[in-house]
């Protein structure tokens, strides 16, 4: 019996990314890379999506940011049913290429809760320090 041929295996679907980006990718097991959300306005995070390699050519060439969803398992576009826009202003990857960070103008709430982000009412009441009693 013969090993199955790698170039065989259904690998991610095509995309129009550039290849030397995506070689640079750190993708997790689905293919996705996170993408942290923020207003280019204010500096909020808004909202943390995923992306496969088509969602960020598309988010890279379009203007329009552009997702995984995960439970719907297609790629979706911020505002298309909502109304509520992303306009990207730029995209950025991290230093270890696992994250992305897209600034963007955003155009009505950007969590589908209806909220201006989705980190609204979240604050875990973590201890904050004076600057006077952080020690190392």
């Amino acid at each position: 019996m013969t090993a199955p041929d790698p170039a065989a295996r259904p690998g991610p679907p095509a995309s129009g990314l550039d290849p030397r980006l995506a070689a640079r990718l750190k993708r997790d097991d689905a293919g996705l890379i996170t993408a942290v959300v923020q207003d280019a306005a204010d500096d909020r995070v808004l909202m943390v999506g995923w992306m496969d390699d088509e969602a960020l050519h598309r988010t890279l060439t379009t203007g329009r940011a552009t997702y995984w969803s995960r439970s719907r398992r297609q790629l979706w576009r911020k505002g298309d049913t909502s109304g509520h826009v992303q306009w990207v202003r730029s995209v950025a990857i991290d230093c270890d290429s696992d994250t992305l960070l897209v600034r963007v103008d955003q155009v009505g709430p950007a969590c589908h809760r209806g909220t201006d982000t989705c980190f609204d009412g979240g604050d875990l009441g973590a201890v904050v320090l004076d600057p006077t009693e952080r020690t190392a």
